[in-house]
């Protein structure tokens, strides 16, 4: 419940009279998920499909980890803005059933690129998450919400938002952004924070060189939409020098962000527990190296369920002589070989004598007798032929892209094929 409303505060007694309680209305509360673009960082994995369907822990994708923090927060109005691949989310998404988003009012909207919908600035496809905003600005401003929740489908994170969004009314924020901490070498890569007394935030360096501060955004935000289309507004005139349709807004930490600290009252939300960006092949593997060790609370919460649309298959099945250790097996999976410290997604096959190390492997791989597959990611239907060898072990506690092979989808890796580690396969590769 999202208690009292702080939109609508109880009013002053005056003696002698009586006063009657008021009903509880809770602030109307819009979340717009933004799915992005083609994820040109993850490589070969988003080349046929937009970032938000990847597969994360075996059988969910990237998306449900945005929309089940929404749906348990109790948020039905959920807007999905994606511009890449759009049509490698519908299947999964089911008009937003899985997350009780299929509603004849509210439920689950989906924000699509348009040419000849508004002025040059809001037409096709946008440039950064915060242009992404104004192109969006109008749709917004008619829904008309009290509070906007805005977040990425990089990150994986376990977040009520019901007490972010009141504490966000109760102090009169113009904006509360969601913190993490991370390491240095992470900083420099995302919008440091740097907060003053108790919560204000102060300064805001995006991709800094040198950070001076491990405190990052961890891309959820809560906004109030006047100061949110007031800035967007601001920004569009002072930065906009073309007709090509860009606004000059950029991504979240380069103008908009800034601007809030600079003119309004910014405040952080330090997140508890665990998060992770997923925007690369090293931290896609750390994140399953992470979800193998236990760290990784998002599936684990009492009352908190990883909401997905499961797939529709068998019970795993493992063959006498098999050898499983530290292991996520999804539905469908057949184990006749040596598996370890690995997560198998739905419908995988590993033939005996076949050994598989270090490895994330996603739906419908098939890993062929007395074949290797270490320290690798394999995209779906990927087929390893007998005695192949892909990806090598690696010293390195850490995991870094160039040790990692990742396979694209529908390829096929021929018997007795080596790929290298740190090797990329374009999807409907053959070698």
């Amino acid at each position: 419940m999202w208690g009292r409303s702080l939109l609508h505060p109880r009013p002053p007694r005056v003696a002698g009279i009586r006063h009657s309680v008021p009903m509880v209305t809770p602030p109307k509360v819009l979340a717009v998920v933004q799915a992005g673009g083609q994820g040109a960082r993850l490589d070969v994995l988003t080349r046929e499909r937009a970032k938000p369907a990847l597969a994360f822990a075996g059988s969910f994708q990237l998306i449900d980890v945005a929309l089940s923090n929404c749906a348990n927060s109790g948020i039905s109005d959920v807007w999905l803005s994606v511009q890449y691949q759009a049509g490698s989310l519908h299947r999964h998404l089911a008009a937003g059933r899985p997350w009780d988003l299929d509603r004849t009012r509210g439920g689950l909207r989906w924000l699509m690129p348009e040419e000849g919908g508004g002025s040059a600035a809001q037409d096709g496809f946008s440039d950064g998450n915060g242009d992404d905003l104004y192109r969006f600005a109008d749709a917004i401003r008619e829904f008309a919400p009290d509070v906007v929740v805005v977040m990425s489908t990089d990150q994986v994170l376990a977040l009520d938002l019901r007490p972010v969004v009141a504490a966000h009314l109760e102090r009169g924020s113009h904006c509360t952004v969601v913190t993490t901490e991370v390491s240095p070498t992470q900083a420099a890569d995302k919008a440091v924070i740097t907060v003053g007394r108790g919560t204000r935030v102060t300064a805001v360096d995006y991709k800094p060189d040198r950070p001076r501060g491990t405190t990052i955004s961890a891309e959820v935000f809560v906004y109030d939409p006047e100061a949110l289309f007031r800035t967007l507004d601001e920004l569009r005139r002072e930065l906009s020098h073309t007709d090509d349709g860009n606004s000059g807004i950029g991504d979240f930490g380069e103008h908009l962000l800034p601007r809030l600290v600079r003119d309004g009252t910014v405040h952080a939300w330090p997140l508890e527990g665990y998060w992770a960006d997923l925007g690369t092949p090293a931290a896609y593997l750390s994140a399953h190296r992470d979800l193998l060790a236990g760290r990784v609370d998002v599936l684990t919460r009492p009352g908190w369920p990883l909401l997905t649309r499961w797939p529709e298959l068998p019970a795993s099945r493992v063959d006498t002589g098999a050898v499983l250790e530290d292991v996520v097996l999804s539905a469908g999976c057949h184990v006749r070989g040596t598996v370890r410290r690995s997560v198998l997604g739905p419908g995988v096959v590993v033939e005996p004598g076949a050994v598989v190390e270090d490895a994330v492997l996603l739906a419908g791989v098939h890993v062929g007798r007395d074949a290797h597959v270490v320290t690798s990611i394999l995209d779906d239907e990927v087929r390893v032929g007998s005695g192949a060898r892909v990806g090598e072990a690696t010293r390195a506690t850490r995991a870094h892209d160039r040790h990692i092979a990742v396979v694209g989808r529908d390829s096929v890796v021929g018997p007795g094929a080596t790929v290298a580690a740190g090797a990329r396969l374009e999807p409907g590769t053959t070698v």
